[in-house]
């Protein structure tokens, strides 16, 4: 389910100058960071790149749904981590990304652990945007 606009409470504003070979920051000057093509796709690899910057903001994001669901669920996730892999390819429209969200959950048993991923990918904002449009999986560490 979608949020109206009198529903918001935050927004960020990043604006990107030459695409994927330039420089992206943000109004409030708290990013700003030079972008270029990876060494894998042709570029100098010498910024970063937009699927760095969504693995970071996907990552965090995830975390943050996952702390939700664990205090619901009453689970220690003390000492957890988890990393976002995007990767981008070509496919049938041009390009495509798909992501792999791995978690540490150091302090419970995999069973839980993974029933813990699941329910945060159903609350994880980043999850409900890309549901349905991109391959994401999900992997205990």
């Amino acid at each position: 389910m979608s949020i109206q606009q009198s529903d918001v409470l935050y927004t960020a504003v990043a604006t990107a100058e030459n695409g994927r070979d330039g420089r992206v920051a943000t109004d409030d000057g708290a990013l700003d960071v030079v972008v270029n093509p990876p060494k894998a796709m042709g570029g100098s690899g010498a910024g970063t790149n937009p699927e760095q910057l969504f693995a970071a903001g996907y990552s965090a994001c995830f975390q943050g749904a996952l702390g939700v669901v664990a205090r619901q669920e009453n689970a220690d996730i003390s000492g957890s981590t988890v990393t976002a892999e995007v990767g981008i390819g070509k496919n049938d429209e041009g390009f495509g990304i798909i992501v792999r969200i791995s978690a540490a959950l150091p302090n419970l048993d995999a069973a839980t652990a993974r029933d813990l991923l699941e329910k945060a990918h159903q609350v994880c904002p980043y999850s409900k945007a890309t549901r349905g449009n991109i391959t994401v999986d999900l992997a205990v560490a």
